[in-house]
C-alpha cells in the first residue's frame, strides 16, 4: 500500500512518535512517584491502550461508557468513567460490573451520591465511586473547603456494595496558559486542592485511597505530586499544536495528522483548497493570544515533513479548508490538484473523534491500521 491508495481525509498515526511519548509520560509517573493511569478519551482505541499500559498498573480512563464497553471487551477491566454519573446510567454502568469491570464513578452531589448508593444496594452491584473536586477549572465538582463534601462522602459509604474510593480532580484550564510557570502554579492549585479535599474526608473518618489529579500540562510541569496517588492524562500520547504552544511537546512529537487532497488553485485569491474542513479536523483555531497563530491547522508535506514556508488553514466549512501562506505565495507548482498533504491538528481530541481508524505509519511507510470506537 502506499499514501496514494488512501481515501482523503483520513487519520494517520505515526507509531515511532506515539512510542516515544508513551515512554516520556511512563518515565514521568515513575518520578512523580504516582502511579499512571492513562486517559483513552482521545485515542479511543485498544491497540493504543495496550501499548499505554504496558509496564503500568493496567488501569484507564473513559469519557463515555461506550468506551468502557470497548475496552472491557479488549480485556481491560480496571476502568475509571471520568465524567459525572447520573440515575438514568447506573443500568447500564451495572451490565460493565456484571460482566467482570471494576468500574470507578465520579460525582459531585449528595443527591446523585445517595441515588448511587441506593441503586448499587437494590441492584447489588458493586461501585467505587470518587467525589470530583474543582480545584480551578469552573467547570464541576465541589470546591475542597465545600460544607457538603463531607455529606457526600458519608452518602457513598454504604457497604458492601457502595464505597467511597477517593478524590478526582482535572485541571483543564491549564490548557488556556502561555508559559510553563503559570503551568506550574495550576499543577500545584490542582494537587493542593485535591489533597486538602482528601485530609478533611479522613478527618471524618472515611478512607480515601485515592486522590487522583492529570492533565497533560500538569502532568509534565508539577512540581510535586506530595499525596496524590494517580495520575491522569491522554493527549499526551499524540500531541497537538495547542499543547505545542505551551511546551508540552514539540511538532516533532506530533503523532496524529490528517491527510488531506488538494482540490482547487484560486491563484488570485491567494489560497489553494483541500478536502478536510471542518468535520475533518474541527473548528478549534488557535487564539488571539496563542504564541503561533496555526489558524485551523498547519500544512506538512505527505510524509510528514514541513514545508520551507509555513502554510495553515486560515478557513473551514464543512469539507472545504482553505490555505494560505504565513508570509509570500503559496507554492502552487509545488501543490498540484491531487497532491497530498498532512494537516497536523489544533486539538487533537477533537480532529480524532470524527474517525473510525488509524493509518498507521512507521519508518515513513503505512503500516497497518487500527480501529477506533466512537459515540456514548
Amino acid at each position: 500500500m502506499s499514501l496514494a491508495t488512501l481515501e482523503t481525509p483520513c487519520l494517520m498515526l505515526e507509531t515511532g512518535r506515539l512510542d516515544h511519548n508513551l515512554g516520556r509520560m511512563g518515565e514521568r509517573a515513575r518520578a512523580l512517584g504516582v502511579r499512571l493511569r492513562p486517559h483513552l478519551k482521545t485515542a479511543k482505541s485498544y491497540d493504543v491502550a495496550r501499548l499505554a499500559t504496558a509496564g503500568e498498573f493496567g488501569g484507564i480512563t473513559v469519557s463515555t461508557l461506550a468506551e468502557a464497553e470497548y475496552f472491557l471487551a479488549g480485556g481491560i477491566t480496571d476502568l475509571l468513567y471520568a465524567v459525572g454519573i447520573v440515575p438514568s446510567k447506573l443500568p447500564r454502568a451495572a451490565r460493565l460490573v456484571e460482566a467482570g469491570a471494576h468500574l470507578t464513578l465520579i460525582l459531585d452531589s449528595v443527591e446523585t451520591a445517595r441515588a448511587v448508593a441506593a441503586f448499587a444496594d437494590l441492584r447489588r452491584v458493586a461501585f467505587a465511586v470518587l467525589i470530583e473536586i474543582d480545584t480551578g477549572e469552573g467547570r464541576s465538582g465541589v470546591l475542597p473547603e465545600a460544607a457538603d463534601l463531607v455529606e457526600i462522602g458519608t452518602a457513598l459509604e454504604q457497604p458492601p456494595y457502595c464505597r467511597l474510593q477517593g478524590v478526582i480532580t482535572h485541571a483543564g484550564h491549564s490548557y488556556a496558559a502561555r508559559d510553563l510557570e503559570t503551568v506550574a502554579r495550576i499543577a500545584e492549585a490542582e494537587r493542593s486542592g485535591a489533597v486538602r479535599a482528601a485530609e478533611r474526608l479522613r478527618a471524618a473518618g472515611l478512607s480515601v485511597p485515592v486522590v487522583s489529579v492529570g492533565s497533560t500540562p500538569t502532568a509534565l510541569h508539577a512540581r510535586h505530586l506530595s499525596g496524590v496517588t494517580e495520575l491522569r492524562a491522554g493527549v499526551y500520547m499524540f500531541g497537538d499544536l495547542f499543547q505545542a504552544q505551551i511546551g508540552s511537546c514539540t511538532l516533532d512529537d506530533l503523532a496524529v495528522s490528517v491527510l488531506a487532497t488538494v482540490t482547487g488553485h484560486h491563484r488570485d485569491a491567494g489560497h489553494l483548497l483541500i478536502d478536510a474542513g471542518a468535520l475533518a479536523l474541527s473548528k478549534d483555531r488557535s487564539t488571539a493570544d496563542a504564541p503561533h497563530d496555526y489558524g485551523f491547522g498547519l500544512l506538512v508535506h505527505a510524509d510528514g515533513t514541513p514545508f520551507a514556508q509555513e502554510l495553515r488553514i486560515f478557513k473551514v466549512y464543512q469539507e472545504h479548508g482553505l490555505v494560505r501562506a504565513a508570509d509570500g505565495a503559496l507554492p502552487f507548482d509545488e501543490l498540484p490538484i491531487g497532491a497530498q498533504v498532512r494537516v497536523l491538528p489544533n486539538h487533537v481530541c477533537m480532529t480524532a473523534a470524527m474517525y473510525d481508524r488509524y493509518h498507521l505509519v512507521k519508518n515513513g511507510a503505512l503500516a497497518g491500521e487500527w480501529t477506533r470506537t466512537n459515540g456514548w
